[in-house]
């Protein structure tokens, strides 16, 4: 019997270090993810894992 394989990504609750905007973002972005309200980046592809560039708040399952 196979086990089934758990992902490992996840997506986080970041805050923007520009404005303090809250926002969902994916911890394997392929593009860059800006702020809604301001447009700071938030994360940046990394080739596997996406770079955070706010503060992580909360990991989200």
């Amino acid at each position: 019997m196979s086990k089934v394989p758990f992902p490992t990504t996840k997506f986080l609750r970041v805050k923007c270090s520009g404005c303090n905007n809250e926002q969902i973002v994916f911890d394997s972005s392929k593009i860059v993810v800006k702020c809604n309200v301001c447009g700071s980046d938030l994360a940046e592809p990394k080739g596997g894992k996406a770079k955070i560039l706010g503060e992580i708040l909360e990991v989200l399952s």
